[in-house]
């Protein structure tokens, strides 16, 4: 060995002596990392001995790019009940698992699954269980995620679980437990692929030298098994979502976009001809698959929970004709009780004719007397919970351990005697810890943590197929609990350990398929939210550029020189707009407050912050449809505004920050431009620009090129159409009412004149898809068409303040009426028309 070697070997020891020689789990609790004699177990070893080449100065700048990936991608996480979002909190470290152990977890989360798919069809279906004594009726009758309207329905493709999803730990035996079953609507695939992308970003050669298994296979398998049981052969897929402000938001639009499905909300759907259809820009389409991420409940409100805004009224008519596959099913959600637990091993041996081989803990339900009799003598060694599912944000706070049973003895002595059927005890279950980074007086060291391991099986047309990872939740306190993503709770990648190397896999399908070039259908919604976002985008440019006129952009020097000295009080012109537009408080603050308040302002609507605010709102409800550039510059946009230190910021750096933002911005319209295809989407982003930027052009006109407007508010009317080089290129004399108002008006050749805006929108309008076939305009291609004409024809000098407010309304009315054919609410979404009685 060399002096290098040995130098690099020896750092190796060092470092890994440092970050392990304080690891100690606590007694009688399993630890996945450290074993007797400080031997550690598993695949641990492996990553050890790679992660030891690395210097804890390379490993943190790592994971500080891994960090800034996250924050740049908009990766991130509500906790219930909290409106703000929070970025994704991923561990350093992940859970490193070998194969051959995996494999034997794998059967035995294989054995689980079809166990409940059997469960799901006999509760709904023949009810054997239930007459024949395996099951209580009380715990099918009397449960809340029991959904009689289901029953005796049959899912098409025969399967009620597309996707279940179990939490484990390992027990104090050193054997993986089953903590929970999910099955309503499991949440986590999204963000198990979100950290296996950032993390092999950070770690791109530990990924590949370390053999770890991949995860495209099993998403390909799962969305091959959605579609299983659709009546057309070509089906269309959409992923329900109840909204951005769902707490696993951003995990359903990570998925939506990786497997090519719509994303869309309970008013996107809507039910005719005992079918469910989504409604798109081209009308409405079949819908024949829906994956739920909603609660069963609220899936209809028709027939189930009435007072539902996030369902689809009649749905449950489309699974009882067979025109709809849904995964899982609504009702699947009665298995997660704790309550089924009790009898699992009795079900199990009935369904399979054997003992589980990954077992859950042991439960009793207190509606049986004997069981009764054993939770009353054992209060002080066991969990007492409610049967019914807690509701979500309840967490383990819905658990009374044996202090607090000791503590309210009394109470749920009572409850016990009252309404002993209400409830459940388990055992206690200390949960099993992994490593986790903590930084020491002097430097990183590995600390054992709590974690709880979702592990994903999708239903298949080969069968089950467990994904080869999973979704780790950390706690970063021996004490809590991390059975839910919250404050204190951490994220970690699960690397399954193959023998040797692992063929790369891509969700590419199989095959040569068919060359298209026809991009799928446009939700409503998506169209919405994609038109706005182009208007707030504009809307913010408009403040920017207000406020840089007013902080000098434009010298007063050379205007006062252009005009033989006039002056005009310009400035109050800009504050007075600014005012009405709602960017500031009132129009008679000092300079800088001004220009803070309007680039700044939280509190005021209209200032550009707010406006780029109400942008990145939009842009959240597309996450499946913009590129991670464009979710950069958005990101740096919002910093660079959102600045309490703007406050004590003078003139001079108030104009870099506008100037900087309005760069910003600039490249949003380039990413717009130059990496989205031409497709309904992008004519919907730049349809909301063009029309935004007309009608802002003509209140600028209104203002500042008026029958009474000085030079110098001319000079700031080119300067809010970026129009001065232009200007300057063409007239050498200077500057006159009736070229600026050409150039920034009528002229169809500047990019920043509201003709050339009108064209811009009729070209879109005339791309867009039509309802009619008959081949004349529908109404909102009429007003368009009508403005284009008058800007066509028109002549600078009839264009005078009452002749702009009225076009400025005309624009108004435009957006509006597109607003109503492509964004219809309610039961008003059409059909297209179809070709009928031509020869």
């Amino acid at each position: 060995m060399t002096d290098v070697a040995e130098a690099q070997a020896g750092g190796r020891a060092k470092r890994l002596a440092r970050w392990t020689s304080d690891y100690q789990p606590r007694p009688g609790i399993p630890d996945e990392f450290a074993g007797a004699g400080g031997t550690h177990l598993g695949a641990w070893p492996r990553l050890l001995d790679k992660l030891g080449a690395l210097s804890e100065a390379d490993i943190a700048a790592r994971f500080a790019s891994a960090e800034r990936h996250i924050r740049d991608t908009g990766i991130s996480y509500r906790i219930y009940g909290d409106q703000r979002e929070h970025a994704w909190p991923l561990s350093s470290l992940p859970l490193v698992i070998e194969s051959d152990e995996w494999r034997t977890l794998s059967a035995g989360i294989v054995q689980r699954a079809e166990l409940m798919e059997a469960i799901i069809s006999d509760i709904y279906g023949a009810g054997r269980m239930v007459s024949e004594g395996v099951l209580p009726a009380a715990l099918v009758a009397g449960s809340p995620e029991f959904l009689r309207p289901l029953s005796g329905v049959k899912p098409p493709g025969g399967r009620w679980l597309k996707l279940y999803a179990a939490d484990i730990g390992r027990g104090p035996d050193g054997r993986w437990r089953v903590l929970a079953d999910r099955t309503q609507a499991p949440s986590g695939p999204g963000y198990a692929l979100e950290n296996r992308m950032v993390l092999t970003r950070a770690f791109p050669d530990l990924y590949a030298d370390l053999h770890v298994e991949r995860l495209a296979s099993f998403f390909q398998a799962f969305r091959d098994g959605l579609v299983m049981g659709a009546q057309r052969s070509d089906p269309r897929i959409g992923l329900l979502t109840s909204g951005p402000l769902s707490s696993t938001y951003v995990e359903q639009a990570a998925l939506a976009r990786y497997l090519g499905l719509l994303l869309v909300e309970g008013d996107d759907l809507v039910m005719q001809d005992g079918a469910l259809h989504v409604r798109t820009v081209s009308g409405l389409k079949r819908t024949d698959v829906l994956w739920r991420r909603i609660d069963s409940d609220y899936i209809d409100p028709l027939e189930l929970n009435p007072a539902s805004r996030l369902g689809i009224s009649g749905m449950i008519e489309a699974l009882r004709n067979g025109s709809l596959v849904v995964g899982n099913m609504p009702g699947s959600g009665i298995l997660e009780s704790g309550a089924l637990g009790a009898y699992l091993p009795r079900i199990a041996r009935y369904f399979l004719g054997t003992d589980l081989s990954l077992e859950g803990l042991k439960s009793w339900w207190c509606g049986d007397p004997d069981a009764l009799a054993h939770v009353r003598d054992n209060l002080e060694h066991l969990d007492l919970r409610p049967v019914a599912t807690p509701t979500k944000g309840m967490g383990r706070d819905a658990i009374l351990g044996p202090h607090a049973i000791g503590a309210e003895r009394e109470r749920v002595v009572a409850a016990l005697r009252d309404r002993p059927f209400d409830y459940i005890a388990q055992e206690q279950a200390p949960l099993s810890t992994m490593p986790g980074w903590e930084r020491g007086p002097d430097g990183m060291r590995f600390v054992p943590r709590p974690f709880v391991l979702r592990v994903f099986a999708a239903a298949t047309p080969d069968g089950w197929r467990v994904m080869p990872g999973g979704f780790c939740r950390i706690s970063e306190r021996p004490d809590v609990n991390p059975i839910e993503m919250r404050a204190g709770i951490k994220s970690a990648d699960v690397w399954v350990l193959s023998d040797g190397p692992v063929e790369p896999v891509s969700l590419m399908q199989q095959g040569a398929p068919r060359v298209r070039r026809i991009a799928g259908h446009l939700p409503s919604r998506a169209a919405d939210n994609l038109f706005w976002f182009g208007r707030y985008v504009e809307r913010a440019e408009a403040v920017i550029r207000l406020v840089i006129a007013h902080l000098g952009s434009v010298g007063n020097a050379v205007i006062a020189d252009m005009a033989g000295g006039e002056t005009a009080p310009t400035a109050l012109r800009i504050r007075a707009l600014l005012d009405e537009w709602g960017a500031i408080e009132a129009p008679d603050m000092p300079t800088a407050k001004l220009a803070q308040e309007a680039l700044s302002g939280r509190k005021s609507h209209g200032s550009a912050l707010s406006h780029s605010l109400s942008a990145r709102h939009n842009a959240a409800s597309l996450r499946e449809r913009l590129s991670g550039e464009a979710w950069r510059v958005l990101a740096d946009l919002r910093d660079l505004l959102d600045l309490d230190e703007a406050k004590g910021l003078a003139e001079a750096q108030l104009l870099g920050l506008a100037e900087r933002a309005l760069s910003h911005i600039a490249a949003l319209a380039g990413l717009a431009q130059e990496n989205m295809n031409r497709t309904a989407g992008w004519h919907f982003v730049d349809l909301g620009r063009r029309i935004e930027r007309a009608i802002n052009t003509c209140s600028f006109a209104a203002s500042f090129a008026g029958d009474a407007a000085t030079a110098e508010d001319l000079g700031v009317m080119l300067s809010l159409c970026d129009s001065h080089v232009s200007f300057g290129a063409r007239y050498m004399q200077g500057v006159a009412i009736d070229p600026v108002r050409d150039m920034v008006l009528l002229d169809p050749f500047n990019p920043r004149s509201v003709a050339f805006q009108v064209e811009a929108i009729c070209r879109h309008l005339a791309d867009l898809p039509a309802l009619r076939v008959d081949g004349l305009p529908e109404p909102h291609q009429r007003l368009a068409l009508k403005l284009a004409a008058e800007f066509t024809t028109g002549e600078a000098s009839e264009l005078d303040s009452a002749a702009l407010a009225r076009l400025e309304n005309a624009f108004e009315g435009l957006a509006d009426a597109i607003v109503t054919r492509y964004f219809p609410n309610g039961p008003h979404a059409m059909r297209p028309e179809k070709l009928v009685g031509l020869a």
